[in-house]
């Protein structure tokens, strides 16, 4: 529990940083969103009227302390272009990016966790090396190349699915979890690739340790060895791995989501940055940090879970 405080504070440090340079940041960016919303022909007087609407007139830090105000209550303002709660958009979104994410966490660990054990198992032989190069490839190739690759043979050719869009999870969970499926496919098989190497050899560093070769010479198998014993031992680097990647899921899916047509997190933050509406970006990506904390978070209390020598550290 001391651990987990200490831990927390941190977090409360780094999201007080992420929100001065968030809205340093976007509000140094050239261009005015007031400007943009009228136009090239807007009258100066309107102008001015829409910038004090939106709040813009007043001065940069009292903007900042009324937008971090706002936060902790859970107000994150108003879109400039939209005109409804930036915390609306933001829910409204995340009931298809969270999802994705998931499904494609899942999916990526389904694959290359088998895999690796499969290969380490097999250190040095054709098997190892086909694994290895398979994951090799899944490295190279680009996620957005493969959903239009995806696109192309199951939704144009085989018409097993629809070639983009979200039907809604009111029209039942089975539409919308099809409309998930290839985008899901689309970001877990180069994730696949990352773990499954990572995994293999952690794994194949693990199993030079002398209690795995206890557990041989006690006559269990190498598979039962491997599962029993040596991966929960190489877990601290592929915890690492699957914080980092659950965060690039969340933040990181803007190309599929838009490749796909998802109504996202990714497509949002998008559109908000075309129109020049800093709100709903500063709302979307301080989402985006709470959640890549929340996740290093969990990862490090997974730390002391797997590892008694952290929890001894600790105390």
């Amino acid at each position: 529990m001391r651990f987990i405080a200490w831990r927390l504070l941190s977090v409360v440090l780094t999201l007080i940083a992420a929100t001065l340079v968030i809205f340093v940041a976007l509000n140094l960016a050239p261009g005015d969103p007031a400007a943009f919303m009228m136009g090239v022909s807007g009258d100066p007087q309107a102008l001015a009227q829409l910038r004090a609407e939106l709040g813009l007139d007043q001065p940069f830090w009292l903007r900042y302390v009324a937008w971090v105000g706002g936060l902790l209550t859970g107000d994150f303002g108003v879109s400039y272009t939209y005109r409804v709660p930036v915390a609306d958009l933001i829910l409204e979104r995340m009931n298809v990016t969270l999802p994705l994410a998931l499904m494609s966490m899942a999916l990526s660990v389904l694959i290359a966790v088998p895999a690796a054990m499969f290969a380490a198992a097999r250190r040095a032989t054709a098997a190892d090396a086909a694994v290895s190069g398979l994951a090799q490839i899944g490295l190279a190739i680009p996620n957005f190349w493969l959903a239009i690759l995806l696109v192309f043979v199951f939704a144009t050719s085989l018409r097993w699915f629809s070639a983009g869009g979200f039907p809604g999870w009111d029209e039942g969970a089975w539409p919308a979890f099809k409309a998930l499926i290839l985008p899901a496919i689309a970001l877990a098989l180069p994730q696949a690739a990352v773990l499954t190497r990572v995994t293999r050899g952690a794994l194949i560093e693990t199993m030079s340790e002398d209690y795995i070769r206890t557990a041989r010479a006690k006559g269990l198998s190498e598979r039962r060895t491997i599962r029993d014993h040596a991966l929960r031992n190489a877990m601290i680097p592929v915890l690492t791995i699957l914080g980092l990647q659950f965060t690039f899921l969340i933040a990181g899916g803007v190309i599929i989501e838009n490749v796909f047509y998802l109504p996202g997190l990714g497509r949002l933050v998008f559109q908000a940055i075309a129109q020049r509406d800093l709100i709903v970006v500063q709302g979307v990506v301080v989402v985006l940090v709470l959640a890549a904390v929340a996740v290093t978070l969990v990862v490090d209390a997974a730390y002391a879970i797997a590892d008694p020598r952290i929890r001894s550290a600790a105390r």
